[in-house]
């Protein structure tokens, strides 16, 4: 039977790079209003895509941007799996620096290229395909599969977060599968076990109620750049320990058999560097580049705007100053912890003559599944028939904050299978997704309905290629 579904997927390839190619089109861009028609013709075709599969089909208006909604049949005996994705996409700036239009999909070298091909239309689409071998050759999915489809993952998914507060019964289901995460490397398929999450502030600092000319002024009123610069310098010391008291208190050690797992993964510290054009790394001092990458918590400054910004020289003392940033942070983390320790901080160090206004623009919780856990084994086996090869267990150092809320809304386990690259260009120009790593994770996506269904009580043996 399985035979069957993946002799389909084969048969099926070129329609499959159609399908992409068509969803691609849509300048799904959820950031830019002017894209708002955009938006609802690309939900709009996802739409049609699962109806034409039978399945229970809904498009659901929100405030913002439609949820597409479907699913099949329970199974008796069988789990229920919640498949989520996102059709929405990052801006396409700056164009100039892309080689072929952003929505005008192109295929060079094994790979296509277009805005949102590997975040996350193409790896969402796995699973449509995945579904679709198995109603067209046995007539019937092995498990209840429920999609659940957004259109604002880039904006903060605020519509997917209500309407998650109002449809827990509807969504009830024994796993989440979602596909917005890479592979190690080329040739090298992994399952993300563990997402940092993070806490994204604006600091606000006024001082002056205009700008002023600093040699009339300057040492005699506060500067609001020097104080954003001095209180951003003062949370983090030049070993990279952040310096917020409290800080530490519910980061969890991380094992010697962590240690020793994550340094067994083919990783080359001289590859990254070139990859990046970078001399050397940086971060928190006694811990290795992907211990520091994944599973440590981290402090980065994303910008500060204020004052003269134009050509040449204007000797001004600006009248306020904004500055980004955020942490990442390790699960038992919390952003709102975080955030009242921040305001204490700032406030004791806040410079006389500046007021300061501190926002947590968004917030989320890491992630971790257990390495035993029964599902991932069968993700493993599903992901090894996919690639050809066992996956390795890996963490990611970025966030997905739409998983902390499925946890605490949902709460069941989540399997990220990521099928991208680490120089697929997401968010930049000349995004791409490799054509291999579409039809292989179609694959791995239909095998996952069957080794889920047929899961065994005793999991011994498990292929895994652990990290």
């Amino acid at each position: 039977m399985i035979q069957q579904v993946q002799q389909y997927l084969e048969e099926h390839r070129a329609r499959f790079e159609e399908d992409l190619c068509a969803l691609l089109r849509y300048p799904s861009v959820s950031a830019d209003p002017t894209c708002r028609d955009a938006i609802h013709q690309t939900a709009c075709w996802l739409l049609r895509r699962l109806e034409g599969l039978g399945l229970s089909s809904e498009l659901i208006p929100t405030e913002g941007s439609p949820l597409v909604y479907a699913e099949s049949p329970p199974v008796e005996g069988a789990p229920c799996i919640l498949v989520y994705g996102h059709y929405d996409v990052q801006p396409p700036d700056p164009l100039d620096e892309w080689r072929t239009p952003p929505f005008e999909p192109t295929v060079r070298d094994g790979n296509i290229y277009a805005r949102g091909a590997t975040d996350d239309k193409g790896q969402m689409l796995t699973h449509l395909h995945g579904a679709e071998a198995w109603l067209k050759t046995v007539g019937k999915l092995p498990v209840q599969l429920k999609f659940l489809l957004e259109g604002e993952e880039e904006v903060g998914s605020h519509s997917l977060n209500r309407y998650l507060g109002q449809a827990s019964e509807r969504l009830a289901c024994d796993v989440i599968v979602i596909s917005d995460t890479p592979q190690l490397g080329p040739d090298q398929p992994a399952i993300t076990c563990g997402l940092r999450g993070i806490a994204y502030y604006e600091l606000r600092l006024q001082g002056p109620a205009h700008d002023l000319h600093s040699g009339s002024f300057g040492g005699a009123v506060g500067n609001p750049i020097n104080a954003a610069a001095r209180l951003l310098a003062a949370l983090i010391d030049d070993q990279g320990r952040i310096q917020l008291p409290g800080f530490y208190q519910d980061v969890q050690p991380l094992s010697a058999s962590d240690r020793e797992e994550l340094a067994r993964l083919p990783f080359e510290e001289a590859r990254f560097r070139q990859q990046l054009a970078v001399d050397s790394l940086a971060g928190e001092a006694g811990y290795t580049t992907l211990e520091r990458r994944w599973a440590r918590p981290s402090f980065d400054v994303h910008g500060i705007v204020g004052g003269y910004q134009g050509e040449g020289g204007k000797t001004v003392l600006p009248s306020r100053a904004v500055a980004k940033f955020s942490f990442r942070l390790v699960p038992d983390q919390q952003p709102e912890a975080i955030t009242a320790a921040l305001q204490r901080f700032f406030e004791e160090r806040c410079p006389p003559g500046i007021r300061l206004q501190l926002e947590l623009l968004h917030g989320s919780t890491g992630f971790l599944l257990p390495r035993e856990h029964p599902y991932l084994a069968a993700a493993c086996r599903a992901v090894e028939a996919g690639f050809g090869r066992a996956p390795v267990l890996i963490r990611e150092g970025g966030s997905i904050p739409i998983v902390s809320e499925f946890n605490r809304h949902l709460d069941v386990p989540c399997l990220l299978l990521g099928w991208g690259l680490d120089d697929d260009n997401m968010h930049a120009p000349n995004e791409k997704f490799s054509l291999a790593a579409l039809h292989r994770g179609s694959q791995a996506s239909a095998c996952l309905w069957h080794e889920l269904a047929t899961m065994p009580s005793d999991d011994e043996g498990v292929s895994v290629a652990h990290a």
